[in-house]
């Protein structure tokens, strides 16, 4: 059995304390939301093999919830500016949604210590610049090291 199935509960714990952490939240539930907000902000920008090669870099359960609903047959939207993204991803779920202003730098991070960054860094090349910018997190490398390897 593959590592990344084994442990998929560790890696998604360990991802979300990060998020959680990242976002300044209190509970897990709270973080969820505002990752999936994220996720799904990213994913309407993307074709479908743009989907997959982006999906393929992570973890288990981020992979899953990153494709989870999704329709292939959907129309790519076009990219917006950082504010209305980040307005995006606090929109899901209105009423039950505390997610703060500017979510996707703390998930970013969250995500890059999650997944190996080289591949991360690859398929956002092949995806452009704008996914590119949106995964784009400025800290240190220490800062960034996989917390689960």
């Amino acid at each position: 059995m593959p590592w990344a199935y084994r442990h998929a509960s560790k890696d998604w714990q360990a991802f979300l304390a990060d998020a959680k952490d990242g976002l300044g939240l209190e509970s897990d539930n709270m973080a969820y939301t505002a990752v999936q907000g994220v996720l799904l902000a990213f994913r309407r920008r993307l074709g479908p093999r743009e989907v997959m090669a982006f999906a393929d870099v992570l973890p288990a359960v981020l992979r899953a919830l990153f494709v989870a609903g999704w329709d292939p047959e959907a129309e790519a939207e076009p990219w917006a500016a950082r504010d209305a993204l980040e307005a995006e991803a606090g929109a899901l779920r209105p009423h039950h949604n505390l997610t703060p202003d500017a979510p996707i730098a703390a998930v970013a991070r969250a995500l890059r210590r999650a997944v190996r960054q080289p591949d991360l860094d690859r398929v956002l090349a092949a995806i452009g610049p704008e996914a590119q910018a949106f995964w784009q997190v400025e800290a240190a490398a220490a800062d960034l090291a996989r917390r689960i390897v």
